[in-house]
Order: C-alpha cells, then sequence, then structure tokens
C-alpha cells in the first residue's frame, strides 16, 4: 500500500497519516514501553513515518529517542513533529532560559541535532501576556538553528493572526477537525490557507467514537473508559447529540460497507479529503490496527457518499464559536477535564 505524503516545505515531507503519541502519555491503559518502542519500528516500516509528540506528554519523547537509538537504520526516515506547552502557572513568567531548557530537554530525549517542527501552545492567550513574545523566543530559536520549522496548536484565529503578524513564522498548525468538530472551517482554515499554513489534524476519530463498536449502542455516561472518550462524547453533545451521531454513524457505515473498509476509515478519508488539510494524527497504543489504517489510501468517497454524510452534518448544532475556545475555559465542561502543569511533573523524564 503506497502512504500518501505532503510536502511541507522544499525538502521536507511527511506522511499524511501521523503516529500520534497522547495515548502513550498515561490515562488509556497501561503501555508497554518496549512493545510501545518496537511498534514505533512497525509503523515506519509500513510507511508511516511521521510522529507526533509533546513535552508534556510525559515520557513519550525518551521513547522516540529510544525507538532512535535501537532502529538507526530507521532513524533517518522519521519526521518527530513535538510541541513546546509551557505549564499554566508559569504562564505570565515564560523567560528566555525557560524555553531554551524546554527545547533542549526535546532535543536531548529525541536524540536530534534539531526539532523538525515545534508546535507551540499557550493556554490562556488572552488573560496571561507574554504568548507572542514567546513565540519570538521560538523564532529565534529557529534561527539559530535549533528549531527547523514552527508550528501551533490550538490557538484561534485571532490569537494565530498576532503570532503571524508579529514576524513569527508559522509552517503549520494543529487543530481538533473532524466530521462532528468543524470549527476550524469558519476561520482559521481560511485564514491559514492565506498565510501558506496547513493543518495537522487531530481528534479525527473522535477517540474511537468513529467505529462500528458504537453503532446501535446506547449513549455512555460518566465514567467512560479513557480520557479520549471522556473528552470527545462532550464534543458529539455539542454536535448534536447522541442520536444525530447514530445517524452520522449510518451513514458512514454505507459507505465503509460500499468499500469494504471500516467506519474509522471513512473519517480519515473525509478529513484527508478537505481543503489545507496535509495530514491526520491517528492515536495508537499499538501497531495492531496499522494495516487497517494503510487502506484510507486504498479508496475515495464518491459523491453518493458525500451526499449521504453532508446530510446528516448540515443539520450539527455545534461545536459553537473558534477553534479551542470551549476548550481554554478552565471552569467550562471541555476546559475542566484538561491537565494544565504537565511539564513539572517530577515522573516526565528530565
Amino acid at each position: 500500500m503506497t502512504v500518501e505524503r505532503f510536502e511541507i516545505a522544499p525538502g521536507y515531507d511527511i506522511s499524511r497519516l501521523i503516529k500520534g503519541g497522547w495515548h502513550l502519555a498515561g490515562g488509556h491503559g497501561d503501555v508497554d514501553r518496549d512493545q510501545a518502542i518496537k511498534d514505533m519500528a512497525v509503523f515506519v516500516e509500513r510507511g508511516i513515518t511521521t510522529f507526533d509528540c509533546a513535552d508534556h506528554y510525559t515520557g513519550v519523547e525518551a521513547m522516540i529517542g529510544e525507538f532512535r537509538a535501537r532502529y538507526p537504520s530507521l532513524a533517518p526516515l522519521v519526521q518527530v513533529h513535538t510541541k513546546f506547552v509551557p505549564d499554566y502557572e508559569e504562564l505570565g513568567n515564560v523567560t528566555r532560559k525557560y524555553v531554551e531548557r524546554i527545547i533542549d530537554r526535546s532535543i536531548q530525549r529525541l536524540k536530534v541535532e534539531r526539532l523538525d517542527i515545534v508546535q507551540y501552545y499557550w493556554w490562556d492567550p488572552d488573560g496571561k501576556p507574554g504568548f507572542v513574545d514567546t513565540g519570538l523566543i521560538l523564532k529565534d530559536l529557529h534561527d539559530a538553528g535549533k528549531i527547523a520549522r514552527i508550528g501551533v496548536s490550538n490557538f484561534n484565529t485571532r490569537q494565530l493572526k498576532m503570532l503571524v503578524d508579529a514576524g513569527v513564522p508559522i509552517a503549520t498548525n494543529q487543530p481538533q477537525y473532524s466530521p462532528v468538530d468543524r470549527r476550524p472551517e469558519t476561520q482559521l482554515i481560511p485564514y491559514c490557507a492565506a498565510q501558506g499554513i496547513v493543518q495537522l489534524c487531530y481528534g479525527t476519530l473522535s477517540g474511537g467514537f468513529f467505529s462500528a463498536d458504537w453503532l446501535g449502542k446506547p449513549e455512555p455516561f460518566e465514567p467512560l473508559g479513557n480520557r479520549s472518550l471522556t473528552k470527545y462524547k462532550l464534543i458529539i453533545e455539542d454536535f448534536g447529540g447522541w442520536a444525530l451521531f447514530q445517524e452520522l454513524l449510518q451513514a458512514m457505515k454505507r459507505a465503509a460497507n460500499k468499500h469494504d473498509v471500516s467506519i474509522a476509515l471513512i473519517a480519515l478519508r473525509w478529513i484527508l479529503d478537505q481543503p489545507n488539510v496535509a495530514a491526520a494524527i491517528v492515536g495508537a497504543t499499538s501497531a495492531r490496527h496499522v494495516d487497517e489504517n494503510l487502506k484510507v489510501f486504498s479508496f475515495s468517497l464518491d459523491a453518493e457518499d458525500k451526499a449521504a454524510i453532508n446530510a446528516v452534518l448540515d443539520r450539527r448544532k455545534g461545536p459553537a464559536g473558534d477553534c479551542y475556545d470551549l476548550e481554554r475555559d478552565k471552569e467550562g465542561r471541555h476546559g475542566s477535564i484538561m491537565r494544565y502543569n504537565q511539564n513539572a511533573l517530577p515522573t516526565a523524564p528530565a
């Protein structure tokens, strides 16, 4: 199976499916570290060469670094996208020394000479000062050669524009984007397209809800099985509720039957076909589904598929607002489940 690739910049292309690392950071069941590293080799051998991680995904950068050391023949094939996310309690007090310490730590953990992409996020851009100045520090580190490219994650359009207007060179944006969460389409993607910024999307499978396992099932309630289900169940509620989501699963199931694939692949193909989307991030705790996921490159959604899916999507009620505004409200339903201070966790490898 040929894996589609996307050229973000001259000489730098990525696999259009990205192996996500959040699921290896805890909250999704026990993680066998040794097996997780072996699984990384399977992904690369199958053609999924791009990995997503973060400074605050506990232990994940170090796992990728160990993978690079164990598999020196595969390491040069890999693109690693990490993040820079200052702890919430540090906002307003972020110094150049703090930024450099986090970036140098990522370089050390990943066992690289420079970072391929650093995706930047600031928990409270409007309430805690300094996010533009910190973006300019990242630009300095980019100019110094420690960071090859700068991306962002979870800024809204207005905040992203402030970074761009200040002169921070942004290559990629990582938004939460799926058939049930289309907030990026209204403002963010049109702005990014005009600026030459491409989308690396997460949440496309809604934490696993885009699956036949949920088709025809009664609505689940807390406590759910893991953090992803908790997070994306809230999105489904905003989308229009469980009944409307079931109609969407039914439309996707008909398309899946036609193309002999899973509902998850219909959701992935849908997002990869959207304007300005370079890739979709698929979280995985193992390599069990890697060959199935590669089938996303074996088919296309036809006019009938799109019409049936859109007939449901056109009746959606939300989520409302620009990207991540709901999640940024610490007291709200979405924001109250976030973990805000993980760079300082004592269990995070130094």
